[in-house]
């Protein structure tokens, strides 16, 4: 095997996982591509109900969870994970920014408005993570 394949190996082993829980395809995909690019091993989960049980296998560093999911709302979702990951990092990323006033948002550790653009996004994960950069 080439060393570069060892490494890359190695590297891939020590990125940090992040848990996308959004009920758009599109959203997930250009989240995923933009975090792996910068680094992150990505899963997606597109409910809360199924956040949550991806969370117990995959053990993400840091979760983005959209608040118009179905079932389980987004906020549902936070206070549910918040029982038993409470450090967990928590980005809620909303088109609605109106949320971000709501009480129960106040647990997540950032909010984001959804645009066409992820630096923020990544820039807030990277914050979060306490990583330079």
């Amino acid at each position: 095997m080439p060393s570069w394949s060892i490494s890359h190996m190695t590297m891939r082993n020590k990125a940090k996982k992040i848990l996308v829980v959004d009920n758009d395809e599109s959203t997930i995909n250009m989240y995923k591509m933009r975090l792996e690019h910068a680094g992150y091993m990505v899963k997606a989960a597109t409910s809360g109900r199924q956040a949550l049980g991806v969370m117990e296998t995959f053990q993400p560093d840091l979760l983005t969870l959209d608040i118009r999911i179905p079932g389980m709302n987004g906020l549902e979702t936070l206070n549910e994970i918040r029982k038993n990951y409470y450090a967990l990092p928590i980005i809620l990323c909303s088109a609605y920014g109106e949320y971000k006033l709501d009480f129960k948002s106040w647990a997540a550790d950032a909010f984001i408005i959804k645009s066409s653009g992820t630096e923020e996004l990544v820039k807030t994960v990277k914050r979060l993570l306490k990583e330079k950069g």
